[in-house]
């Protein structure tokens, strides 16, 4: 739960925060291995923004307002692959892109739990597996499921 969900503002810090370890998360979740900050210094500092490892570990933190450089945020949305005003408008919606990957993530995950509960599941009737698929189908499209996510 985040502030805003408790009806508390969310400091634009931690929006920003939030953003950028979203963006972390979703490049990691493709399947890449996990970016560095050795790599993303590089692209800011090719770019004219040169980014320390103090201030990139504030901005993910979200405990500094050192992150008001708007041309940094630029690059880094370039370096994500995102539109800019993903992380220079202070509202909260998530650009059609990182929604798109993140209904991926949301797919391969449950295809993820799927496969593995067959796995677990080998000898039981095709009656009780289908009934277990069920389960699961409706337990993963209920709207409480929605509203968690």
């Amino acid at each position: 739960m985040t502030d805003s969900d408790a009806g508390i503002p969310e400091q634009p810090q931690a929006k920003l925060a939030r953003k950028l370890n979203l963006l972390l998360d979703l490049f990691e979740a493709q399947g890449s291995a996990p970016l560095t900050y050795p790599q993303i210094s590089k692209h800011m500092s090719d770019r004219g923004t040169p980014l320390s490892r103090s201030r990139w570990a504030y901005m993910r933190a979200g405990d500094s307002s050192m992150a008001t450089d708007p041309q940094l945020l630029r690059n880094l949305a370039e370096f994500f692959g995102v539109d800019p005003s993903y992380l220079l408008d202070d509202d909260g919606d998530v650009p059609d892109l990182v929604d798109a990957q993140l209904q991926l993530l949301r797919t391969l995950r449950e295809n993820r739990v799927r496969n593995f509960a067959a796995r677990q599941l080998q000898g039981i009737s095709p009656e009780t597996l289908q009934r277990l698929r069920k389960a699961i189908d409706e337990r993963l499209n209920s709207p409480e499921d929605d509203a968690d996510a």
